[in-house]
């Protein structure tokens, strides 16, 4: 069994968009690298792809195995599409933060979804007790075999050969790269990545507000795939030279941004990471050149990032008091 032909070609090589409206009296560059144009929909592709392709190389995951992850929907969705291409049984451990949209897309490629609908007692947050259930489904299902995204070093690898290969090879040395973090699969590919060639790039995390990864107060957060309530296996306090943390209504604010000025729909972790420009823009050098990777579509937040009734309802504030195009 390979990973090899048909869809699993289509990863990677994603297009990088100058973003020349937002920014464009900066006397700065900033580059987007749209990971949503992946088969897929988003960045979490390229572990998939590695995450099985490497195991099957090992020979821990055979025409035998089912495979079990826990995910907030993107990881779920690559994974549940080169499962369906290898012909394996899937189950996704999700929460209720997970989009409708996202598990109707799971389904469709025949995942099976397993929804935790209570948070783990202890720490009164989601991710431990959908780990807690991956274990569960590994020791009960014969021949299951957990990807685990949280401590799997394919993760990362992913991203050191295929992202950060791509961006590097677009654009050069670069002098600022801003990217989401929640599982660190991506900021970890692309730091060792920089670190190897001895770049002296600014590696700046965009992290949830409510997030603990970089030592944060633990709190509520609304949209998924950005931030986390445990500190992942992969983390490493060098990744990241600076931190920046985003509300949800900066999400929401940086989406329809991107979406007013430059028609980009994107996801929720994007407009996250556009908003973390904006506020460091003042300390930007001139003829800086900055990267942006934008994780995912916008499609899968419809009822949500845009969703005037959602935001106003959830959020408490009129998206279209923040002056884009009617």
């Amino acid at each position: 069994m390979k990973l090899e032909g048909g869809i699993a070609d289509t990863i990677g090589g994603t297009p990088l968009v100058r973003l020349s409206r937002i920014f464009y009296d900066e006397p700065f560059k900033v580059y987007a690298k749209l990971e949503g144009m992946n088969p897929g929909g988003s960045a979490k592709d390229r572990p998939a792809l590695y995450l099985l392709r490497e195991a099957i190389r090992r020979g821990e995951v055979t025409e035998n195995s089912v495979i079990i992850e826990s995910s907030s929907g993107n990881l779920a969705i690559s994974l549940a599409q080169l499962c369906r291409s290898l012909g394996l049984r899937f189950i996704c451990v999700v929460d209720p933060r997970t989009t409708e949209q996202h598990k109707r897309i799971i389904r469709s490629y025949h995942g099976e979804i397993e929804l935790v609908s209570q948070p783990d007692p202890a720490t009164g947050e989601f991710l431990p007790a959908r780990i807690s259930r991956v274990r569960e489904l590994v020791a009960q299902i014969p021949n299951a075999y957990w990807t685990n995204q949280y401590g799997n070093l394919d993760n990362s690898l992913a991203h050191t050969e295929m992202t950060m290969k791509e961006i590097g090879d677009a654009l050069g040395h670069i002098d600022y790269l801003f990217v989401g973090v929640s599982s660190c699969g991506t900021i970890r590919g692309c730091a060792d990545y920089i670190k190897a060639r001895k770049w002296n790039t600014k590696v700046i995390a965009v992290d949830a507000a409510g997030s603990v990864i970089f030592g944060g107060a633990k709190g509520a957060r609304q949209f998924p795939g950005l931030g986390a309530a445990l500190v992942p296996g992969l983390f490493r306090p060098d990744m990241a030279d600076a931190v920046q943390y985003v509300s949800d209504r900066d999400c929401v604010e940086g989406c329809r941004l991107l979406i007013g000025k430059e028609a980009i729909m994107a996801g929720a972790s994007s407009g996250g990471v556009i908003t973390s420009i904006l506020r460091m823009k003042g300390a930007i050098p001139q003829n800086a050149v900055c990267c942006a990777i934008l994780p995912d579509r916008g499609e899968r937040y419809l009822d949500t990032v845009y969703s005037d009734e959602w935001v106003q309802r959830v959020l408490g504030f009129n998206p279209r008091l923040q002056g884009e195009d009617s």
